[in-house]
């Protein structure tokens, strides 16, 4: 069997991806980027709980530093905003605005779109096969990561 190169392979797949999302968007204003869509929608599948920072970096797996920048971002375009907490005055409560759901909601469906089209002609068995390779590979990249760190 011949070995593909698996990093060149996923990084043209983003790409591509990333592209049909930005083609057709009228201002770069209004163009959430995928961390931002995955904010939103951790907000708004978690409506009934007290959001903070703390917890989309673990959710999420991303650092502390990174998610600060994209809060940031979505609250200097009125996406978000952030709550002195109740219980403890130094955390902030991240809570959606409106128009952040509206326009989550529009491109969650162009989202949903886009995977149909992406998916097709795939079978079940492929789709469960694909996904075991994703865990697998992510797997051994946080071990690679954890192991890393520890020496």
């Amino acid at each position: 069997m011949k070995r593909i190169d698996v990093l060149y392979q996923i990084k043209t797949l983003e790409n591509l991806i990333f592209r049909n999302f930005i083609l057709d968007k009228p201002s770069l204003k209004t163009i959430p980027t995928p961390t931002q869509v995955q904010i939103m929608e951790y907000i708004l599948t978690h409506q009934d709980e007290e959001i903070y920072q703390r917890d989309l970096e673990s959710i999420l797996n991303l650092r502390r530093a990174t998610v600060s920048g994209v809060l940031k971002t979505m609250e200097k375009h009125e996406l978000i905003e952030r709550v002195t907490a109740n219980e403890d005055a130094r955390t902030k409560k991240i809570i959606l605005n409106p128009q952040a759901k509206q326009m989550f909601l529009m491109h969650r469906k162009k989202i949903l779109n886009f995977e149909h089209i992406l998916l097709n002609g795939l079978t079940e068995k492929e789709l469960e096969i694909f996904g075991k390779v994703l865990n697998k590979m992510q797997d051994n990249v946080l071990k690679y990561t954890d192991k890393k760190s520890s020496c």
